[in-house]
């Protein structure tokens, strides 16, 4: 149960909001009916979201995908860990390498780019920031600086997302496995 329960009063707006998410995801997000509660800045959240979404194209969709996943399951976000899994189910990406995401230092599961992303993403996780000037000399030599900008913003985001999800008890809503989770593989790159 979470700390903050779903809104029980919502606007048209907010209505239409929910709609939508039914729509695409199966079920309504939890953080989303939790942010309810305070509609101006669930609507900035949502705007946000939206934003980042048709603004972060620079790296792969698997590279972007992977390092957000990677954050979620650092910090023990299992709402995080459940949605980033449907997200890449959805996206035709290969869910079963998550397994080994604790071990992408020496699975072969993972390329070398993916293995510095992810220990980017640790680096930029662990409290203190441990991120050093090698780490981004070496993926700004391969991503470029528009890269690891959206690498850098990918990775901070998830952190809030998965310590807001945290403090306010969101945990996992069975998008990988439950009801929620009626959306279908898509078959077309979109």
């Amino acid at each position: 149960m979470t700390r903050i329960p779903a809104a029980t009063r919502t606007s048209l707006l907010t209505k239409v909001l929910f709609r939508i998410a039914r729509g695409r995801y199966g079920a309504v997000p939890e953080p989303v009916a939790v942010a309810a509660n305070h509609p101006r800045l669930m609507m900035a959240a949502a705007r946000h979201e939206l934003a980042v979404q048709r603004g972060a194209k620079v790296l792969p969709e698997s590279l972007r995908q992977l390092v957000v996943y990677r954050v979620a399951a650092h910090l023990g976000c299992s709402w995080c860990v459940d949605f980033g899994t449907m997200l890449q189910r959805l996206s035709g990406l290969d869910v079963d390498r998550l397994r080994e995401i604790d071990a992408y230092a020496t699975s072969p599961r993972y390329t070398e780019l993916e293995r510095r992303a992810l220990a980017y993403a640790d680096a930029m996780t662990a409290s203190p920031v441990a991120v050093t000037d090698e780490q981004v000399a070496v993926l700004a030599a391969e991503l470029g600086h528009a890269g690891v900008l959206e690498l850098t913003y990918l990775i901070a985001l998830e952190n809030m997302r998965a310590r807001m999800n945290s403090a306010l008890g969101i945990v996992d809503q069975g998008f990988t496995s439950g009801e929620a989770c009626r959306v279908p593989v898509r078959t077309e790159r979109g």
